[in-house]
């Protein structure tokens, strides 16, 4: 049996290393992963092409093979990310709060490490980098387990920023990685109380699930987008095209790509047929109810389960609506509350919606695209958070910290 004990001692020690650790030696830290990134390239794209033929091997769909993929472009942007939230103010002693009671006690509430943070997380080598480097600049361990999929590239990810972490004069178990990717570990990660502070899935909705389902450490929920956006009767027509392009195929495979267009009536015998024109482009399905079907003659009729699916492909779901109450309502049925957004000209619509959908993020003509941690000037991000205790939309520094009070007296009791 895989012996995550000993990895949560090892990450547990560590953690109380790196909560009285400085900023510099933290920020030299991050800078020293990148920079073996960079010099270990060759090295990377080896285990991932070793990940990438056992993926292709295994049946698995394009678009998340593209998830999986490393080139040298891509370790370059997941060095410059590292070196950015190096740049990045320290989230660590920030004072939320200092008052003076009238009894004379001075208390202070400041921002500290949570402790150890562990993710369960799915084929993208990215995040086993954006993990560890969210987690060592905010003071905190983490325990890194992610799919079987990107195993030889995420080892290889882990060994380098464990041997920069430590040449920086920081434990190398500040970043650990589970090296059996069986579920029984994974469920047994999601039980290791006493050595987890929180735990993050980040990954496909299943994932999510099984892990809020079955975890008796503290979890936060990420994750699972099921993206709408509403092109109102009000709406640039030409701007939705492209909004509704980039937001189905820039990249379809993750959380904050576009699953499903409603469309107000009114525009719709308009709009759709450019749509479509659009995204025939790039081989979209598009699955339409009854009245959208009577304009599009050619596509597939959407079923109950397309309003509530993520699809993570080149899939698409539409619908015509009559109004906007019906879009809003649309959208409280079945969104997963990670981003939604609205194309209109009207200014009162659009306050509306952003008032009154539920969503960790919510765009008035924009790409739901943009919700992700280096886009909102975070630097990195270590999940988007769909629930609303703690955090909520892209997590940053400030979310991998939790509270401390100080409080000074000179011989205060209380009566």
């Amino acid at each position: 049996m895989y012996d995550l004990v000993s990895l949560g001692k090892a990450a547990r020690q560590a953690s109380m290393k790196l909560r009285t650790s400085d900023t510099n030696t933290r920020n030299a830290a991050l800078c020293a992963i990148a920079a073996s990134l960079r010099e270990n390239m060759p090295e990377i794209l080896e285990a991932n092409r070793l990940d990438l033929a056992t993926a292709r091997a295994a049946g698995i769909r394009s678009v998340m093979i593209d998830r999986l993929t490393l080139n040298a472009d891509r370790i370059r942007g997941i060095a410059d990310a590292a070196e950015e939230v190096s740049r990045l103010a320290d989230p660590i002693g920030v004072i939320d709060m200092g008052t003076t009671r009238p009894n004379g006690l001075q208390i202070l509430k400041t921002r500290v490490p949570i402790g150890v943070v562990a993710m369960i997380f799915e084929a993208r080598p990215n995040v086993t980098v954006d993990a560890a480097v969210l987690c060592l600049k905010s003071g905190n361990a983490c325990i890194l387990r992610g799919g079987k999929e990107a195993f030889a590239t995420n080892r290889a990810l882990a060994r380098l920023m464990r041997e920069a972490v430590e040449k920086s004069g920081l434990p190398a178990d500040s970043i650990g990685l589970v090296e059996d990717t069986s579920h029984e570990t994974a469920e047994r990660l999601m039980k290791l109380n006493g050595y987890i502070d929180v735990l993050i899935p980040r990954g496909s909705a299943r994932l999510i699930r099984s892990v809020v389902e079955n975890a008796t450490v503290p979890v936060i929920e990420t994750g699972a987008g099921n993206c709408h956006m509403y092109v109102d009767r009000a709406a640039g027509l030409g701007m939705a095209v492209e909004i509704v392009d980039n937001g189905k195929t820039q990249r379809p495979s993750v959380c904050n790509a576009l699953e499903t267009v409603l469309v107000h009536r009114d525009v719709a015998t308009e709009f759709l047929p450019m749509m479509k024109a659009r995204l025939d482009l790039h081989n979209v399905e598009l699955r339409g109810c009854e009245r959208t079907c009577q304009i599009l003659r050619s596509i597939k009729r959407a079923s109950e389960e397309d309003w509530a699916t993520e699809y993570n492909d080149f899939i698409l779901a539409v619908k015509i609506v009559d109004s906007l109450d019906e879009a809003i309502a649309h959208i409280a049925a079945y969104s997963t509350g990670h981003s939604d957004g609205i194309v209109t000209n009207d200014l009162a619509a659009s306050r509306r919606f952003t008032a009154e959908v539920d969503s960790a993020a919510v765009y008035v003509n924009a790409s739901t695209r943009f919700t992700d941690g280096g886009e909102f000037g975070l630097g990195a991000e270590i999940g988007i958070s769909t629930q609303k205790l703690h955090a909520r939309g892209p997590m940053g520094l400030s979310d991998l910290t939790s509270i401390k009070y100080i409080v000074t007296g000179d011989g205060q009791i209380r009566s």
